[in-house]
């Protein structure tokens, strides 16, 4: 056998990933498993998107190699969702990257901006992918703790206290995943001050913006961020695009280029048809956003319930996909997880997935009907 690289030997397989074959594993053995733990929208992307995709297929360039920045009228497209949504302005010429969804940008910045050794601010709790990549590459993640009693939000202080000598990047998520606390526009101001002070590329992974959330914000909207700070986004939350992987990075013109040498060694571009039923997308009117909400509303309703079952603790003003909620104390999170697994048949998310600050937290997923959670609820 040959030798798998020793980059490996820094990361293990993706927690969903192995848990979701033990929970196929027990729905295959005759178990009536609901599935609450997984981000992947159940509803349907817009007609209008499905049309523009299908009525492509016939055009002269739909299935040639594509390129590598994404078509014009795409970026055309984006830069004038940001303007209207976030009223922030981009040039559609260098400013913005589509990508193959936005997790591979994260693999993107990273190879793009960190040299072995470099050291990369990660909050904890916060998204698993942005350690593995860092592990990756050979940098070191250095984890900020997010704490409840501070909203969630980075503590400028304390990582003032830090030796911030060979940091390069700073991840940040806002809306913020798992715990759905929202951007602070004074947040998004300190940073940006605190990268520049430091010379740090602050990147924000902004993908639940248009969730159950009244205050869309992008960092970009602070004065001066273009300087040091770059944002990631997708249209596989707001959309219901997740299989179409439709993400985009955006933010100063170098910062682009330097990513788009890597990108352009990865792929060859994105299909045709998909970047034009996400132009259709992002071109859809706020009753697209109010609709989808209307139902996420009366889904997290029901999950509240199923958490009060549960003794639990929630911030009914969360945002995206998810209700983060406290368990009492006495159990684990993976306790209290594998026991409403085995128990009650059903598959939550444990706090600790997220980091050592998730332990105490459990998460529930949205992207489940009506029907299928009020039948979870009557199993307790």
């Amino acid at each position: 056998m040959i030798k798998a690289a020793n980059r490996l030997n820094t990361v293990q397989e993706y927690y969903f990933s192995k848990k979701l074959r033990e929970v196929r594993e027990l729905a295959a053995s005759g178990k009536p498993i609901i599935n609450m733990g997984i981000g992947s929208p159940d509803l349907q992307p817009p007609s209008k998107v499905i049309n523009a995709i299908q009525q492509s297929f016939n055009d002269a360039s739909a299935h040639k190699y594509q390129i590598y920045q994404g078509l014009p009228e795409l970026r055309t497209a984006i830069s004038d969702f940001y303007k209207q949504k976030f009223r922030v302005n981009l040039n559609a010429a260098n400013e913005i990257l589509p990508l193959m969804g936005s997790k591979e940008g994260i693999m993107h910045i990273s190879m793009a901006f960190l040299n072995e050794g470099d050291q990369v601010l990660i909050p904890n709790p916060g998204y698993p992918t942005y350690t593995s990549v860092t592990k990756l590459v050979g940098a070191e993640p250095i984890f900020y703790q997010l704490e409840e009693n501070n909203n969630w939000q980075p503590n400028i202080d304390a990582l003032e206290k830090i030796d911030l000598t060979n940091v390069k990047i700073m991840w940040i998520n806002y809306p913020h995943m798992p715990t759905g606390t929202n951007a602070l526009k004074e947040t998004f101001e300190k940073l940006v001050a605190f990268g520049k002070k430091h010379k740090i590329l602050i990147v924000n992974d902004n993908p639940y913006s248009f969730i159950l959330n009244n205050n869309p914000l992008s960092i970009l909207q602070v004065n001066g961020a273009k300087d040091i700070a770059l944002e990631l986004n997708s249209l596989s939350k707001t959309f219901n695009m997740a299989g179409w992987r439709v993400g985009m990075v955006l933010g100063n013109a170098n910062y682009i280029e330097q990513i788009l040498k890597v990108k352009s060694n990865m792929d060859s571009g994105m299909f045709y048809g998909i970047q034009k039923g996400a132009i259709e997308a992002l071109q859809l009117s706020d009753d697209w956003f109010k609709s989808q909400n209307k139902e996420y509303e009366e889904r997290r309703e029901l999950i509240f319930k199923i958490a009060d079952k549960l003794n639990c603790t929630y911030n009914k003003n969360s945002t995206g996909l998810f209700v983060w909620a406290k368990i009492p104390e006495g159990k684990t999170s993976e306790e209290v997880t594998d026991m409403i697994l085995y128990d009650k048949d059903i598959f939550i998310t444990p706090g600790t997935v997220f980091g050592s600050q998730g332990e105490g937290y459990i998460r529930f997923s949205l992207c489940v009907s009506k029907e299928v959670i009020n039948n979870a609820l009557n199993r307790f």
